[in-house]
């Protein structure tokens, strides 16, 4: 049977290098959407789980997502946060998102108090000298050309120095002083979070009890980096798995009508073939596994081609856009190729159904 079933997927290149590259787009969509909507969101939790901080404080009406958040409270809060007992760094910080010429959040830190969390690792360059210069990460200045240290950029359509390239992971991938970014948005005394370093971490919830007995606090949201990374998370994120759900729903569709279509054709063009099985003895089982296997073949090769796309994708996007983060993980590879593979062999159902069903006498009579 196998014999049959390469000889006649081999009979009809064309049509099996269609079926075959339909298969792998669907893939290719599956892998890649998932790579960059998850990309982003597990992206968001590692960098802000690189800033140090054990501890975030945020105003009464922020978003966990706090990004978005603009810079709504006092910056001297820190002030007080770093006289509780326990606390051993307190760190303003301005977190802005800014979308002229794509989508990326500015950050605006008091340098001493930031880095006393956890140390940037500078590649070159070094901390600001002025209010008019701006740090930014390794995969930001190799993002585009002429990005180098010294180099002049436009940051909010404001020139700004690069004084130093740092190693990535530290919350953000472009750091201005944060009285230069309040400045720019018309909050120069502003923030929008505050990050704390306790001095033990078995502290945290003393830490949070005296937050919220200081007057003017009360109302603050206090969480753990650990509490803030867990919401950072698809199934907390509005929208996002319909989202999800959405885009592999269409490439499914799109693999089992170009499949359907496909293996329907074939059974049409092999009505006489039919026919001489059927007259030889064939039973309807054994049509229906022809077809099914063919399908099964052309899936599977499809789904090898689609992975390796998807692969040639990422390296093409690392290298293109390195801000981007685009991880193809082994369990979505394996439901990618689930889905495929399901889709493919619905698609193919009907029309080894039809085949099983033909009359050998009128498959033989066919011309």
């Amino acid at each position: 049977m196998n014999k049959l079933v390469i000889g006649n997927i081999l009979h009809r290149p064309l049509r099996t290098a269609i079926s075959v590259v339909a298969v792998a787009i669907e893939v290719v969509m599956i892998l890649s959407i998932v790579a960059i909507m998850v990309g982003k969101v597990s992206g968001a939790s590692e960098q802000t789980n690189g800033i140090g901080g054990d501890i975030i404080v945020r105003p009464p009406n922020a978003s966990f997502i706090s990004s978005i958040g603009g810079a709504p409270v006092p910056a001297k809060i820190a002030e007080v946060l770093r006289k509780l007992p326990h606390v051993q760094v307190a760190a303003p910080a301005i977190a802005d998102l800014n979308i002229a010429g794509g989508v990326e959040t500015l950050w605006g830190i008091d340098f001493e108090s930031y880095n006393a969390l956890r140390p940037f690792e500078f590649l070159e360059g070094g901390p600001f000298t002025g209010p008019k210069d701006v740090i930014v990460d390794e995969l930001y200045a190799r993002s585009k050309p002429g990005r180098t240290l010294g180099a002049t950029v436009q940051v909010l359509n404001h020139p700004f120095r690069i004084c130093g390239i740092v190693q990535h992971g530290k919350g953000g991938r472009v750091f201005l002083p944060i009285r230069t970014l309040g400045s720019l948005l018309g909050t120069p005394d502003n923030a929008t979070l505050f990050y704390i370093k306790s001095d033990d971490l078995k502290n945290q919830d003393l830490i949070r009890q005296e937050i919220k007995s200081t007057p003017g606090l009360a109302l603050y949201q206090v969480q753990t980096i650990q509490e803030w990374t867990s919401l950072m998370t698809p199934e907390h994120l509005p929208g996002f798995n319909i989202a999800l759900n959405v885009v592999i729903a269409i490439a499914t569709i799109v693999g089992f009508l170009v499949i359907f279509q496909s293996m329907y054709t074939a059974v049409l063009e092999r009505t006489r073939e039919i026919g001489i099985l059927k007259s030889m003895g064939a039973s309807k089982t054994y049509i229906v596994n022809v077809v099914l296997r063919e399908t099964g073949m052309i899936a599977i090769v499809g789904i090898i081609v689609g992975i390796l796309f998807t692969e040639a994708l990422r390296l093409i996007l690392s290298y293109r856009f390195p801000t981007l983060p685009f991880p193809v993980t082994m369990e979505w590879r394996l439901r990618g190729a689930v889905i495929a593979f399901v889709g493919a062999l619905l698609g193919a159902i009907y029309p080894a159904w039809k085949a099983a069903r033909k009359d050998p006498i009128d498959a033989l009579a066919y011309d």
